[in-house]
């Protein structure tokens, strides 16, 4: 395939269960598809994406490589975000960044979602799939503005409908259908023709510039939104929040963003992590207290005793906080 200067755009973002959805997707793409494709898959950080690359391959008429920095990107091919990076697209080229994670993410959906609204506007298709919380939300409120198109999978046909119920309930999709359905409907938008696009509005500027340049922006931040009562739960920054309808969302000047609701979940981790840690050392102090009481060399080893004691209440109290977290995240809402 050749460079392709004018593109339509497809951008699709997915978490859990995301493999057997993708691989359903890409087999219904022709291989004379005329546009790019770029997915980003939430993965961990020592995941190498080389399974679902393969899957990708062999399931697709496309080849999929993962994406690299600086390449210019063609129609025929699906671009992977690679693990522990984020995608983004600029004018002709694939920018692969190591940014702050966005909704605990990297690579997240918001950040590719919102640098295609920026830079293609009407000519981005963007697909969301199943995935758990709201990851993908924001970004589709990117595309929305900027003229293109929404697509989400139908929650009933999804194996963790989080993902596409949020942009159904936030965004208003344009199409909400099951994955079978998707092939033919994208090879009919992708052959539209369409009118001049119109630029960008500021805010979302900012943000993909954000992303793109990986480094510490005061201004930016502060020319988005005004600072919250919180604290960034990844860095300990301040956070500024954002409106975008009734989307709530935080960032801070690192880099970091969150909806409310990972920003909600990326809290209750951190409480738990710090439960844990007073846990451990209310119970060293009182192992220690209590070698210290049946130390005779010990100056009123009885105080020491006594305080051993008082420590198993706090070492109660702390068990019981972390049991019921436990129970409520098992509890089905």
């Amino acid at each position: 395939m050749n460079e392709i200067r004018n593109p339509m755009l497809v951008v699709i973002g997915a978490s859990a269960g995301g493999m057997d959805a993708l691989k359903k997707l890409v087999a219904q793409l022709p291989a004379d598809f005329p546009a790019p494709v770029f997915i980003v898959n939430h993965m961990s950080a020592d995941n190498t994406g080389e399974a679902l690359l393969r899957v990708l391959n062999n399931s697709s008429n496309l080849t999929c490589i993962h994406a690299t920095d600086e390449l210019v990107f063609k129609s025929g091919y699906i671009y992977l975000a690679p693990p522990d990076h984020h995608m983004l697209v600029v004018k002709t080229n694939i920018l692969v960044t190591k940014g702050a994670r966005e909704n605990r993410s990297r690579p997240a959906i918001d950040p590719l979602f919102r640098s295609a609204a920026v830079a293609y506007g009407n000519r981005v298709i963007g697909i969301i799939l199943t995935g758990y919380l709201d990851d993908g939300t924001s970004g589709m409120v990117a595309i929305k503005r900027c003229g293109g198109v929404c697509i989400a999978q139908d929650p009933a046909d999804a194996s963790y409908p989080d993902m596409p119920q949020s942009v159904i309930n936030n965004v208003g999709a344009d199409h909400c259908l099951p994955i079978t359905q998707m092939g033919a409907l994208l090879s009919e938008l992708v052959s539209r023709e369409l009118p001049e696009n119109k630029p960008a509005p500021d805010d979302l500027m900012i943000e993909a510039g954000i992303a793109q340049r990986v480094v510490s922006d005061l201004p930016a931040v502060e020319a988005l939104g005004e600072q919250a009562p919180y604290n960034c739960p990844d860095c300990g920054g301040v956070l500024w929040q954002m409106a975008e309808g009734d989307i709530q969302r935080y960032r801070c000047h690192t880099g970091h963003a969150f909806t409310a609701l990972v920003l909600l979940a990326q809290q209750t981790v951190k409480i738990e992590e710090t439960l844990w840690v007073a846990l451990r050392m209310f119970e060293e102090r009182q192992n220690l207290m209590v070698t210290m009481s049946k130390n005779q060399n010990t100056r009123a080893p009885s105080i020491f005793s006594r305080r051993a004691k008082d420590s198993q209440v706090h070492i109660e109290r702390i068990r019981a906080m972390l049991k019921a977290s436990d129970e409520a995240s098992n509890t089905p809402e």
